[in-house]
Order: C-alpha cells, then structure tokens, then sequence
C-alpha cells in the first residue's frame, strides 16, 4: 500500500483535469452531489491525511522524546496557538471532504471510494480524541453552525469503529463499475480491509485500559479473523516523491532540512544513543538509516554546542545522557525540552536520515545535507505497518493474555522493523552507496540484525516480571517506531513506558502533557468551548495516575 496511494495521487491528478466542468451559476466553492467530482474529493482526502497525520505526528514524536522538544516546560510545548493548524486540517478539510464523498461514492455504488473515505475519517477521529479529549462531532461539519457542540471522546471514538466497520463492508461489496477497484490499488480491497482491522486493533489497545474484558474478546477475534496487516506489501503508509515545485512532493521532514544551509529538527539525544548502545555494547542496525550524520566527530567548539562546557544537571540519572548523544562519532542533537537558542550549526547537526524520511543512508561522508541529496525525499510516513500490528499484540498477550506467544510476536516485530527500514532504502537511489559501503566495511546486514534481535529475546527471557518484559516490548515498540509519533504518543501514556526516559533539561517542568490544549482558534470562536484546566488532563481512555510519566 506504501507505493500505491502515491499513485492514486497522480492518477486522481490526471482525472480532475480532464472531467472538472464548472457552472458559471453554481458556487465552486460549495461542494454538494450535483457538482463534485468524486475521485477529485478523494485525492483531497488521501493526501490531506498525509499533511494531518505529520501534524498530529510532530507532538508525540517531541514529547515521547523521538526529537527534540523545544520548550523548556510542558505547558509551552502543548501551547492553545500550537494546535490550530492541525485543527483546521482535521475539520474544515478531511472532515469535510469525507462528509461530501460518501454520498456521491455511495450514489454511484463506488464502495471503494466510500470505504477509503471512512477509514481515514476514522483514523481523523481517533487522532483528535487521542490528542485532545472531548471534541466536537456530529455538529462540526455543518457550514451554518458556529458554534458546534462537544461530544464525549468515547462516543466519537466509538464513530471511530463504525466507520471502520462500515468501511469493511465497503471493501466487501461489488462496485457498480470494475473501474473504481481497478483505479485503486488494482483491486486490492484486501489491504484495505487489513489497514481497517488493524486499526481497529489500536483502538481495542487504547481501550484496553477501561474495559480489559472487551478489548480482549475484540483483539482475540481479530487474531481469529486473521486478516490484519502481515506483510510488506499490505503497510498502510504514504509515500513521498523528489519534486521540488509544483508541487513540492518531498517528505516534509526532507523537505525542512535539505537545503544549502540545513537546519531543520533536532534529534533527540536519548533516541539517537538508544540506538547507537542502548546498553547492548553494539549498534542498531537501523542507525545509519533513521540518522545522517553531517559531521562523524564530536564538536569541541563551545559557540556551537554550549552544553560541553556544563556539568550534567543533579536531576539527571547515572544512566541519562546529556549534551551529546555519544562520547563521540557525530551524532549531534539536544536533550528533552532544550530551547535554547540556534548556533551555527545547520550543516553540523545529525539529520533525519533515508528512513522514513527520505535523506541520505550514513555511509561515513562526513559531509553536509544538500538540496536534492540522498533519495531527494522520496520517504514514507509510516501510519500503520506490520511490525506495528506486532508490537500491539505482543503487549495485548502480556496484558489482556490474548491469543499469541509475546516472545515469538516480539521476534517477529523486530525482525519486519528491520525489513521494511531495508526494503525502503534499497529501493532509492542509495542502494549503490549501502550496497558499496557494507562491502568496504565488511558489514553483514543479516548477521547484525540477528545479533540485535537474539540480544533482545534474551533479555526477554532474563527478564525478572511480565512488567519488565512488557518494558522491554514497549521500549523495541518505540524504537521501531521513528516517523510515528502518534503511537509512541499512545503507547507512552499506555504503558508508561519506555521505562527511564530522559528528564526534561530543567528539574521542574510541570506535569507531563497527557493531551494537548484545545486549539486557540476553537476557544476564541466557539462559545460553546472550553479550555482544559492544563495539559495533564487525560483522555477518556488513559486512566493510569497522574504524574506516572514525565
């Protein structure tokens, strides 16, 4: 599914130049049956997830501490002006164009189109109640109403998994016309059908916390069924392309960071040494293809990393990392809630690297980011892949005991993560440079992931509790998990773990950001909004306590 929504993008493309007319007595900007085109609204749909699904992405990868988050305390990093954009993308695009394609789709007996539509609807719905709670709803998409009602989380949730319920019988049933299913994705209803249900596995995950006894029931028929996300080919993502303008179809990570002058994100300092030991004494595979080092040395120059020349802060641990990822080798981000300001240091700092992200594979370059370098942007967002489908069971079977070994799904996690980092990168324009700088060092990618992947098991085995096991889970989980900070999000306030996170720079942040501030925009127009009393309030399905995370 990776490569395939790229496509339907610019098959829709070529559908809305060739059969878009337009009325002069009709308003183009309303969208109603009689005047829309459908495959126009639902290339509207797909690609606007991708812009939502970033927006949403980019919180959870700060606070999980993915990248750097740059605010010193919680409250500023959840700011109400923080959110409007992603906002905005959820209601008065996805939403709405949703709205209007389902009636036309279902008119025209385009099941394909309708069932596409409520998937990312349900993905939209799930996103906001995960991030902000109770949130407008059945009123919200109506264009005469200002003032839109608040609906309980629960129950948009659960308009959530109707629509991916719906959406299956969509995939299900025969189109009026061939036409529609071979446009999309060449028939193959199929993944569709695994993307739904495994949706509907996170759901049931984040549930679980509420009502163990149904989320067990559910996932354990969803392993029954068996029809969820299993192989590369069914990965529900959206890939990027290497356009620069009109449009620009790079991976916007890419995008903010490859230029004659770098900068862009941060990456975190305990993400990036996870992954270089972790405790392990080796490296990751994975490495050198979520990161590209611009500089393979640690800087000893005080004007670009203040930090060197200061002692690690009291609240710190024996463990933690501070200033620098690594002793040494380059790898050059900043600490949780860091904000300082910005050195010269744009052609000097770690970038995102050829997973997900679409950059350079680290071959040693020692060299700086460049417009057009690496894959030039051709990535991924990875919104729900197979090792994902994995993890969540492993966790399911150590915490409801639902069907499945934990161990043998834990193997099988890692061993797809490793696969599909792979498979992305060698099939770009840095295959060659892999394949000729494994030659020269010696490195034997097959050999590396076994070790990384028996080192884990084996602490798997040691471990003393099924909480520390579930640790050990959660922590492979988030790694696995780069490019996606919705469910590192999720997973965090879950499980409460990654255990041993890296404290925020300043010994007293606030309390960690359990949901975002509701958005400036809503609270100033709505009359019938209102703002939280801080971030801590959690979300209808995180009932663990407070302050367990920070």
């Amino acid at each position: 599914m990776i490569h395939k929504i790229k496509m339907l993008f610019l098959m829709l493309a070529v559908t809305v130049v060739s059969s878009c007319e337009l009325d002069l007595l009709d308003n183009p900007n309303a969208v109603t049956v009689n005047n829309a085109d459908i495959n126009y609204l639902l290339n509207s749909v797909t690609t606007g997830y991708a812009g939502n699904f970033n927006a949403f992405s980019d919180p959870g990868m700060r606070l999980t501490r993915m990248l750097n988050q740059g605010s010193v305390i919680y409250d500023n990093a959840v700011s109400p002006g923080s959110s409007d954009g992603r906002w905005s993308s959820s209601y008065a695009g996805i939403l709405a164009d949703v709205s209007a394609t389902i009636p036309i789709a279902e008119k025209g007996e385009l099941f394909v189109h309708a069932g596409i539509s409520r998937v990312i609807r349900a993905m939209v719905l799930m996103n906001l109640v995960d991030y902000f709670g109770d949130v407008p709803f059945k009123e919200a998409i109506d264009p005469a109403n200002f003032n839109p009602g608040i609906d309980k989380a629960a129950d948009v949730y659960a308009a959530a998994l109707a629509d991916l319920n719906k959406a299956i019988e969509n995939f299900n049933a025969k189109s009026k016309s061939g036409a529609s299913s071979d446009l999309y994705y060449g028939g193959n209803t199929d993944s569709w059908i695994r993307a739904a249900n495994s949706l509907k596995l996170k759901y049931y995950m984040n549930r679980r916390l509420i009502d163990a006894a149904g989320s067990t029931s559910a996932i354990n028929a969803l392993i029954a069924e068996n029809k969820l996300i299993s192989t590369n080919a069914q990965n529900l993502t959206f890939k990027y392309g290497t356009n620069l303008v009109n449009p620009d179809t790079r991976h916007p990570r890419y995008a903010g960071q490859y230029s004659p002058t770098g900068g862009g994100d941060y990456q975190s300092n305990s993400y990036m040494a996870q992954l270089f030991d972790g405790g392990r004494g080796f490296q990751d595979p994975r490495i050198r293809y979520y990161f590209y080092r611009q500089t393979t040395a640690n800087t000893k120059d005080v004007n670009e990393l203040r930090c060197i020349t200061l002692v690690k802060p009291n609240h710190y641990g024996a463990k933690d990392v501070f200033c620098v990822a690594t002793p040494s080798a380059g790898y050059w981000g900043r600490d949780h809630l860091n904000n300082e300001g910005i050195p010269p240091d744009g052609l000097k700092r770690t970038a995102w690297g050829i997973y997900p992200a679409g950059g350079l594979y680290d071959n040693d370059g020692n060299r700086g980011v460049s417009l057009g370098a690496g894959a030039g942007g051709a990535g991924i967002h990875p919104i729900m892949m197979r090792s994902f489908v994995d993890f969540m069971l492993a966790e399911s079977a150590l915490t409801l005991k639902t069907t499945g070994d934990a161990r043998a799904l834990l193997k099988s996690a890692l061993e797809k993560s490793f696969a599909d980092v792979r498979s992305l990168a060698l099939g770009t324009s840095e295959a060659s440079k892999i394949a000729a700088f494994e030659a020269d060092k010696g490195i034997k990618w097959a050999e590396d992931v076994t070790k990384y992947v028996d080192y884990v098991l084996a602490q798997y085995d040691a471990a003393p509790s099924a909480d520390a096991k579930l640790d050990i889970v959660a922590t492979e989980y988030w790694v696995a998990l780069h490019g996606n900070g919705i469910e590192s999000y999720n997973l965090y306030r879950r499980t409460g773990k990654p255990s041993g996170q890296q404290p925020a720079l300043d010994p007293n942040p606030g309390p960690f950001a359990r949901s975002l501030y509701y958005p400036l925009s809503y609270v100033t127009r709505n009359k019938n909004a209102k703002q939280k009393a801080n971030a801590a309030v959690q979300v209808f399905w995180d009932n663990n306590p407070a302050n367990f995370i920070k």
